[in-house]
């Protein structure tokens, strides 16, 4: 795990967690997304000028230049969390994150979140639907367990067809997930199944505003960086540079890595749709971010200020979470002071916060 400061705070000897909070008023946590994706309002930023401007997403194609590269996450969110009854009658909730590589039996095992813990006790089995059982087999942490499907199942499968969308908790849904969640809370480019989060910068973009930034003459890549629930861990300790973020899995295909170096050696700008992007891009950077290597890997780069971007020159994200691991790697990107600033007229502007909310684009 790489982690950057900033030469200022190494010399202080601490990063603060406390210096990257804002207030926001609750009713700004955007709870339905745009009735247009591409409708979202946009706060763009120029670090070069330290000046700012409001547009709307659908304003990109005018915004960047022939020639640009904007590169996107095609991870798809798959219906990853089940609720049931334990043997008692409680209501338990299982979030399936990712399965493991190798299992104590034939039959797979998956790393989960759970709750409540009093049911997820090691040898607790729970029956799901089509009377399907698992076995909590480990617990690896508070909240984490390993279980143990019972049968030779196809997981994915399973969960297509009983599981809801892992909407984030500031996203009420006392009632469940609406009609319009599973569509609206998934990408246009997601191709890949594997992600429990939406990489929600990507939540913006439709087939027209494609097609008018190709027009442009600005080029579209991918990558595939599935978000797992390390990226929202609250953040307990005050020295963020101690924070330990849980790796991601992510693929470069080799015409993407092919891109960004021709986009590099002409002089365009790489844009990085989202922290994930971003994320997945930066781990792995070579040779000065000249270099992007193609192919599998974990992505481990935890980004804090002070870090030197190497491959991304550009960013569209949305407006994140106070003390979260995403206004971070942000604040690395744009001066934290300045950033937090633009977070405050985007309060005073009634912008819309979080997974569903508006975007900030930062040239």
């Amino acid at each position: 795990m790489e982690v950057k400061a900033d030469s200022e705070k190494d010399l202080l000897g601490t990063l603060q967690r406390t210096e990257f909070e804002f207030s926001l008023p609750p009713e700004l946590i955007a709870q339905e997304p745009a009735p247009q994706r591409d409708s979202a309002r946009l706060m763009v930023l120029d670090r070069r000028t330290r000046t700012h401007v409001h547009a709307q997403v659908a304003d990109l194609p005018k915004l960047l230049s022939a020639g640009d590269l904007v590169v996107v996450n095609d991870t798809r969110v798959f219906p990853a969390r089940v609720t049931t009854t334990s043997a008692t009658g409680g209501r338990v909730e299982l979030l399936f994150i990712r399965q493991l590589p190798t299992s104590p039996s034939s039959w797979a095992a998956w790393v989960c979140l759970g709750k409540p813990a009093r049911h997820l006790r090691p040898g607790r089995r729970l029956v799901l639907a089509e009377g399907v059982e698992v076995q909590v087999i480990d617990q690896q942490a508070p909240g984490r367990y390993v279980v143990q499907w019972e049968s030779p199942i196809d997981v994915l499968t399973f969960l297509e067809r009983h599981g809801q969308v892992p909407l984030p908790p500031y996203i009420r849904r006392p009632h469940g997930p609406l009609p319009s969640d599973p569509e609206r809370y998934q990408t246009i480019f997601a191709r890949v199944s594997g992600s429990v989060a939406a990489p929600t910068a990507g939540l913006h973009f439709t087939p027209r505003l494609l097609e008018e930034l190709r027009q442009a003459g600005v080029q579209i890549a991918s990558v595939t960086l599935h978000v797992g629930p390390g990226t929202f861990q609250p953040v307990h300790v005050q020295d963020v540079r101690l924070h330990r973020m849980e790796p991601e899995w992510c693929e470069i295909p080799p015409r993407t890595a092919a891109a960004i170096r021709e986009a590099k050696s002409r002089g365009n700008r790489v844009v990085a749709i989202g922290t994930t992007t971003t994320r997945a891009l930066e781990s792995a950077a070579t040779d000065g971010g000249q270099i992007v290597l193609a192919g599998s890997r974990w992505a481990d780069r935890f980004i804090v200020p002070g870090y030197r971007f190497q491959v991304i020159d550009a960013l569209l994200t949305n407006f994140h979470l106070p003390g979260s691991t995403l206004l971070f790697l942000v604040a690395a990107f744009a001066e934290r002071k300045w950033l937090l600033a633009c977070y405050a007229e985007a309060v005073q502007h009634r912008y819309r916060f979080y997974s569903y909310g508006d975007a900030m684009l930062i040239l």
